[in-house]
């Protein structure tokens, strides 16, 4: 916990992240948190059935973040969990994913660094790696790939400028977050830059859920494909020979939500 000149009264916020999707995937110390909150500001990419592990009495907040709907600005979530917490609350600020994947966790704490308030941070298995781990897309291979790239298919200013070059490049899979809507440029983009058409990429919806999909193609028939097949956000884009694995290595099957083994 970070320590801040504070009174005693002001409480603490923890920024954790719920993981991918499947709630088994949260990590043992989230749970104990989210039991033990007076608060909980939730997104909307949180674990199915997580609010469930919060006391009764828990005050919950929604703050979730969909395309072109922000429920709550940032500016005004930040000032939210300074409030809470100088009310002498426990907070939990609970993500879908890992706080800092993506996840808008550094600009929250910059906030709770400059009102002196205590926070923490819980990471979470971010959706790349539970998402293509369930896919049956492994990240890196020593056939295929040496090095995995995060990028967002969606900028602040709502724009696609990433650094092509550096992401079109062979023996690298990319995994693009919040790019379904901007699928075809970056599929455009990729292959302006050097990847042939013929690169294989993927789409991974719902990725460790009940919901989830897998489909597989390549940059020059993907956008259609996705579209054809009306795969909406959440979904993740994977870009690299490692996914001319995923028919053999799949091994997630889907089952109606609340069935386990």
């Amino acid at each position: 916990m970070s320590q801040a000149p504070s009174s005693q009264s002001v409480g603490s916020v923890y920024i954790v992240g719920s993981g991918p999707g499947e709630l088994e995937l949260l990590t043992l110390r989230a749970a104990r948190l989210i039991g033990e909150a007076d608060a909980i500001v939730y997104d909307h990419l949180i674990a199915e059935g997580v609010l469930d592990l919060a006391r009764p009495d828990a005050e919950k907040i929604y703050a979730g973040k969909e395309s072109s709907n922000h429920s709550v600005p940032q500016a005004e979530l930040n000032r939210l969990l300074v409030r809470l917490a100088r009310a002498g609350k426990k907070v939990v600020r609970l993500k879908g994913g890992d706080p800092f994947v993506f996840g808008r966790g550094g600009e929250e704490i910059e906030t709770l660094v400059d009102s002196g308030v205590p926070f923490e941070v819980v990471p979470g298995v971010t959706a790349a790696a539970g998402c293509a781990a369930y896919a049956g897309i492994p990240l890196t291979h020593r056939d295929h790939a040496q090095a995995v790239a995060f990028a967002t298919g969606h900028l602040k200013d709502g724009t696609i400028n990433l650094d092509w070059p550096s992401l079109a490049r062979p023996r690298l899979t990319v995994v693009f977050y919040m790019g379904v809507g901007g699928l075809p440029e970056i599929c455009r983009q990729m292959i302006a830059h050097g990847l042939p058409a013929d690169h294989p990429a993927a789409v991974v919806q719902n990725g460790t859920t009940s919901r989830q999909r897998v489909l597989t193609a390549d940059l020059g028939t993907l956008p259609e494909k996705v579209a054809a097949a009306g795969i909406r956000s959440p979904a993740l884009i994977i870009v690299g020979t490692v996914v001319r694995l995923q028919q053999k290595l799949a091994w997630f099957r889907p089952r109606p939500s609340g069935e386990r083994d």
